[in-house]
């Protein structure tokens, strides 16, 4: 077990990790939520056939952790704190930084303002960085209607963005 939880472990914390901080917000608490479901996934370990079921049933205890704590926390309007591109603080004229900063904000509002579905979709897209056939797995869902989540959640995202006047394709 050990050898094997080691490299499933070594396969999935960054991903997971980025997930979680992408719900949550903030670095410590996406820590402690991933740590918490590897500690569900080495009391469950047995159950698990294959590593790829492991991964897979470690992703929705994340998204599902992540979740609940923002519920507990009370802070639903801060799911969305920054935008996953972390950009190298140091290359960026003032100018740039303050547009970027003004980019994530918007692009944060939007994604606040979409259903559930569409923001799950998006998060483990975007931030978990999953093909369709993977948030399929997660989400429990065929990959066909991955697909057309994702479209419609982009397409939600980017009418949402222009009624505000904050177009990301204008750039």
């Amino acid at each position: 077990m050990e050898d094997g939880f080691r490299a499933l472990y070594d396969e999935t914390f960054t991903m997971l990790f980025r997930v979680a901080r992408r719900i949550t917000g903030s670095d410590e608490s996406a820590e402690d939520v991933v740590h918490d479901s590897y500690i569900k996934a080495v009391e469950r370990w047995d159950i698990f056939p294959t590593r790829d079921d492991a991964k897979f049933w470690l992703i929705r205890v994340v998204k599902n952790n992540a979740l609940n704590w923002i519920k507990r926390k009370g802070r639903e309007q801060k799911v969305y704190q920054r935008y996953f591109k972390e950009m190298d603080d140091g290359s960026e004229s003032p100018e740039a930084e303050t547009i970027r900063a003004e980019s994530e904000g918007e692009v944060r509002r939007g994604l606040d303002r979409l259903p559930e579905k569409f923001r799950t979709v998006l998060i483990l897209k975007e931030y978990g960085l999953l093909n369709y056939k993977e948030i399929g797995r997660v989400l429990g869902i065929t990959e066909g209607n991955v697909k057309v989540r994702v479209f419609r959640a982009r397409e939600a995202l980017g009418a949402r963005m222009r009624e505000d006047g904050d177009d990301v394709s204008r750039s």
